[in-house]
């Protein structure tokens, strides 16, 4: 079965929540137990291999994307992904081709490895929080040692070995006070690519925890970047939150679900087959089924994941349905919606303040772009 005009992709857990570090501000670890009893450290073969088997059926698309989280996925050893790469190859229809990324903290990263992403054409996504004095405030050993200096040596030879590496910075109420330094940072690394992740987590009494970043500072802080930007790198750096921003002044749909105005097209597989809607609701509520009893494309295609993707439009307070930056934002990530409007209304992104400086602040911007290329 393939999935008619829908575009996805399915974050897979091959070691589930398992990691190598202990990140304070990490929204995973707590999925370790999240299947009871005797469990595998990895994927099975059998189900690694039906859900390749049904991921390449329901694709559309000439180009057929794997991605591969964690946890720490290269826990799972550069055999399990050289079998990967083989049932890859088997099941692979004539005229397609195969993209594979992966994202990691780095620390398992050699030389055999970058070989293995090279030969292979895999795109890495590389945790780094900024230089050393931010990244170690939270990305920390199980020991709680400090983890810098492995990640930066990591990024250098990746890069020796020409594999385009984007670079996941998580936001937090750390570094978020220090944009210049973060930014030249990544410049002075010769950083290609950037996705700033805001880190909004809660404490089981409801309140925000100490680490997630204030929205004004939040704000504040990609408009002190994208000013950086648009001066010295516009066309040799890609930011995401820009380039998505920036895809209204072409008319183009969001590709980054938080941003769409419906979402549903990301849902998360678990080391056991089971696949859920997203990778922030992994829990029975939104379990949709297990890969080997039910097919992928029917899961993405239930009415359960539909309602989930509309969800979003739908419950959208009205004081963002007459926000001047809606098109930009729509709304945000639905787990990030738990504040109220000023009018008390229920639903607002939590991040509300910040997204509308840094959109307000680009829309000037996204303005003229659009003017020069409509002529």
């Amino acid at each position: 079965m393939k999935l008619q005009n829908m575009e996805f992709q399915v974050l897979v857990k091959p070691v589930g929540a398992r990691c190598n570090l202990a990140c304070t501000y990490c929204y995973y670890l707590d999925k370790i137990n999240l299947h009871r009893g005797k469990q595998a450290q990895c994927i099975p073969e059998n189900i690694l291999e039906e859900y390749i088997k049904q991921h390449i059926d329901a694709t559309t698309d000439n180009i057929i994307q794997f991605s591969w989280h964690g946890g720490e996925p290269l826990l799972a050893g550069i055999d399990y992904f050289r079998k990967i790469r083989e049932l890859q190859k088997k099941h692979l229809p004539g005229g397609k081709h195969l993209l594979n990324g992966i994202q990691t903290n780095g620390m398992l990263i050699n030389d055999e490895w970058c070989r293995f992403f090279s030969d292979n054409n895999f795109l890495i996504g590389l945790s780094m929080d900024g230089p050393s004095f931010l990244h170690d405030v939270y990305r920390k050993s199980g020991k709680g040692d400090p983890t810098f200096s492995r990640v930066k040596e990591a990024y250098l030879l990746l890069r020796e070995y020409n594999i385009r590496t984007e670079i996941l910075c998580v936001v937090n109420n750390e570094n978020v006070m220090y944009p210049v330094q973060v930014y030249e940072f990544f410049r002075a690394l010769g950083v290609g690519y950037i996705t700033f992740i805001p880190v909004v987590e809660r404490k089981a009494d409801g309140s925000v925890a100490d680490f997630s970043v204030p929205p004004e500072e939040y704000g504040a802080f990609l408009s002190t970047v994208f000013d950086l930007w648009k001066s010295n790198d516009i066309g040799r750096i890609k930011i995401q939150i820009f380039e998505e921003a920036l895809r209204t002044a072409f008319n183009q749909d969001h590709t980054l679900c938080i941003f769409k105005k419906t979402c549903g097209g990301v849902p998360v597989l678990e080391l056991n087959g089971d696949l859920y809607s997203c990778d922030h609701f992994v829990d029975r509520d939104h379990l949709l089924g297990n890969i080997t009893e039910k097919n992928l494309a029917e899961m993405l295609d239930s009415q359960e994941q539909k309602a989930f993707g509309k969800n979003k439009l739908s419950t959208l307070p009205g004081y963002c349905l007459d926000c001047e930056v809606r098109d930009m934002c729509n709304g945000g990530c639905p787990k990030n919606r738990f504040v109220s409007t000023p009018d008390g209304q229920p639903g607002l992104n939590y991040l509300c303040p910040g997204y509308k400086m840094i959109f307000n602040h680009i829309r000037s911007f996204a303005d003229a772009v659009e003017k020069v290329w409509s002529i």
